[in-house]
């Protein structure tokens, strides 16, 4: 009888090789979706009316933890946990607890994206875990647009959970998806309040994932034009400073935080990507950007380590040379019918 990886507790794959794709870049960063739930409906990210998918087809918490100790066991040292928002995956911080022991032994940081309604309740739990660090998206600090934005959320949820975080020593980056006529106008004022508040902050480009609830090309602002633009108003300093993603970041003198842009469509960072993503059931993604894709779950299941060992060589043959987003009139559907909160945040 075929005994898989999930009835033999504790053994690791034994692969060690280092993963690397046919472009010679190496993968040192998986982004890992706990769920495709999420207790907000955000304009950019997903429809109004959306459709989760039945909880028998989301991988477990061991599933997700041998896969995870794979990766680790070929040299991923950044692991990222993201959802839809993973905080609303019941019993999330026995699974953070699970991931954070390979924290010093391969694993170098285990971080969150959390849209921060649930951080009051998790917040301590998590820095107990070993968790650092998290990035808290949050598009605009007006109550009455933030319920617009979200269809659901209430901001003071999201503020009360920052609270919390910092209380409990975790480091604070905002991500605040930038949007032309939506939010545009809350950009300096961000700035000024994240960086008062000793956080980072980083821009990001709508991508064009899914049917979701707003024109994308109207509300389109390149971020290329955006930092022109504050560059203007505000000393900015180029940085060396990383933090494993796509993010560009500049030093800004007059306030002495940082700023991040991440460009997926006014500039392709491609060339340097180190990152592969895993859905809630286990189909590994080698790009945002594109279908490509390898079933991590049937591997686990069907062949135990040795297969899934395999299925992790066959992804770094296919994972391309990049994704080619176009957002214009001539292009105006999304470029992936998956939506963002499918594919992992």
């Amino acid at each position: 009888m075929r005994v898989t990886l999930l009835e033999q507790p504790g053994l690791e794959p034994t692969g060690g090789r280092p993963l690397v794709d046919s472009f010679g870049r190496t993968i040192s960063y998986l982004r890992v979706s706990v769920t495709d739930r999420c207790d907000y409906r955000c304009v950019y990210c997903m429809s109004e009316q959306m459709s989760f998918l039945p909880r028998k087809e989301v991988l477990s918490f061991e599933e997700i933890d041998a896969i995870v100790s794979a990766f680790v066991a070929r040299g991923v040292s950044k692991l990222r946990l993201t959802g839809g928002e993973p905080l609303v995956r019941r019993d999330i911080a026995d699974l953070v607890d699970r991931l954070g022991r390979h924290l010093g032994d391969g694993l170098e940081e285990l971080t969150l994206t959390t849209n921060g309604s649930q951080l009051r309740r998790h917040a301590a739990r998590l820095a107990q875990a070993g968790v650092r660090r998290l990035n808290v998206s949050l598009d605009t600090l007006d109550e009455r647009r933030f319920a617009e934005i979200t269809r659901r959320g209430r901001l003071g949820d999201v503020l009360d959970g920052i609270d919390a975080a910092v209380e409990a020593g975790l480091g604070i980056k905002i991500n605040m998806v930038a949007m032309r006529g939506v939010n545009e106008d809350e950009i300096e004022p961000m700035l000024h309040w994240a960086h008062g508040r000793g956080f980072g902050l980083t821009l990001i480009e709508g991508m064009p994932l899914g049917e979701v609830g707003l024109d994308r090309v109207d509300t389109y602002l390149p971020l290329k034009q955006l930092r022109e633009r504050l560059a203007q108003r505000y000393t900015l300093v180029p940085t060396d400073h990383r933090t494993g993603g796509p993010a560009r970041y500049d030093q800004v003198a007059e306030t002495g935080g940082r700023i991040g842009f991440i460009t997926p469509m006014s500039h392709n960072f491609c060339e340097s990507c180190n990152r592969v993503r895993i859905t809630c059931t286990g189909t590994l993604y080698m790009c945002l950007g594109q279908d490509g894709m390898v079933d991590l779950r049937a591997a686990i299941r069907d062949g135990g380590p040795d297969a899934l060992d395999a299925a992790l060589d066959r992804a770094m043959l296919l994972k391309p040379r990049g994704h080619d987003f176009v957002l214009d009139r001539s292009h105006a559907g999304p470029a992936l019918s998956r939506h963002m909160s499918v594919t992992g945040g």
